[in-house]
């Protein structure tokens, strides 16, 4: 048997964006239904190098009911592996090296052999447009046309191109304090939307906002965004990392992917820390939304249970920080895709070849 070693150009090719949001879709019905084993996300700091490591390992088995996506024989999934990451922020300026690197080795759960090595850069960027698009398609109004968009990174272009999976986007609007930034990704999407510069209040006021910085004093507040606005946060993923204003939270209805994870380090962090907010503030989780055991928006369809609360209306926000189940699920679509165009480069990882 052969790995597959699989790079960043590898990962973009066969990340398709419909079947990775189906595949993340599937993970959080997985994880809500206690059909996936994730444990916390475990850190080694390395203050000597400004750094750190972080492992995330999961296992999830997906049922044919919790997702679209297309299989081979028509039924559900499992799928195994971990993400190794990290984030040392002076490696631009000092090592000429990107500030985060992953790498995600993919398993075969029943043998635990290696199917797959692959760039984890790349599909962090993949899955996390996917699980925005996943909780969007939940909580943002149905007919939903604009999406604002607040720091043009490479995270915002995924954001873009995951949501337009799931609603009919035709106004964008991007705010970022760097103009080339901005620049840069009106041009890569002029061809395909009326996409545009603006305020940060002016992407607020569009039917979906998706944010995606690393700041720590809140940059949009409850007179930046529309009444019935939906919020990605998907900025947060470290202790004191903080894009909406408290204000804006208070009103706002709130959707986590993981509570441990979104109170640690997730947009309501630092609030939650304060007694600001607590777990009374807290709707629900997303994966309860996906299964139907709470209500998305009204008019959404994503509401399947009959113990459902009634839909929600006004101001969502879903505070995303990004769980391995997402990564595993996502380096499966990507595995079979290249292993079935022929992509990336096979190679006997463990000897075992005659």
């Amino acid at each position: 048997m052969q790995t597959l070693l699989l790079n960043a150009a590898d990962v973009d090719e066969n990340a398709r964006m419909d079947r990775v949001i189906e595949a993340v879709r599937g993970a959080f019905a997985a994880y809500e239904r206690g059909d996936a084993t994730m444990p916390a996300k475990s850190y080694i700091d390395l203050p000597e190098y400004n750094g750190d490591f972080r492992s995330m390992p999961a296992y999830l088995d997906v049922r044919e009911a919790d997702t679209d996506e297309e299989t081979a024989d028509g039924e559900g999934w499992d799928a195994a592996g971990i993400k190794w990451v990290n984030a040392h922020p002076d490696n631009p300026a000092d090592h000429d090296l990107p500030t985060v690197m992953g790498t995600m080795i993919y398993s075969d759960p029943e043998t635990a052999f290696p199917l797959a090595i692959l760039d984890g850069t790349t599909l962090t960027m993949k899955r996390t447009g996917a699980a925005a698009a996943v909780a969007t398609d939940h909580l943002a109004p149905s007919d939903a046309t604009s999406l604002g968009i607040v720091g043009a990174g490479v995270q915002s272009y995924t954001q873009l191109e995951a949501i337009a999976e799931v609603r009919d986007i035709r106004e964008v609007v991007v705010s970022d304090l760097d103009a080339e930034r901005v620049a840069d990704f009106v041009a890569a999407f002029e061809d395909r939307f009326d996409v545009r510069a603006g305020s940060v209040s002016e992407a607020g006021h569009c039917d979906i906002l998706s944010t995606v910085t690393p700041v720590e004093d809140p940059i949009v507040g409850p007179d930046d965004v529309g009444e019935h606005t939906h919020i990605n946060a998907m900025g947060a993923d470290a202790a004191g990392k903080h894009e909406l204003a408290d204000s804006l939270l208070a009103v706002a209805t709130i959707v986590i992917d993981d509570h441990e994870q979104c109170t640690h380090s997730g947009e309501i962090n630092v609030p939650y820390a304060a007694g600001i907010l607590t777990d009374d503030d807290i709707y629900g989780e997303l994966g309860e939304i996906v299964v139907g055991r709470r209500a998305g928006r009204s008019g959404t369809g994503s509401a399947t249970d009959a113990n459902a609360d009634v839909g929600v209306e006004g101001v969502t926000v879903f505070d995303s920080t990004g769980l391995a189940i997402q990564d595993v699920a996502a380096a499966r679509v990507v595995h079979e895709l290249a292993d079935d165009n022929d992509n990336g480069y096979p190679f006997d990882l463990l000897g075992l070849a005659d």
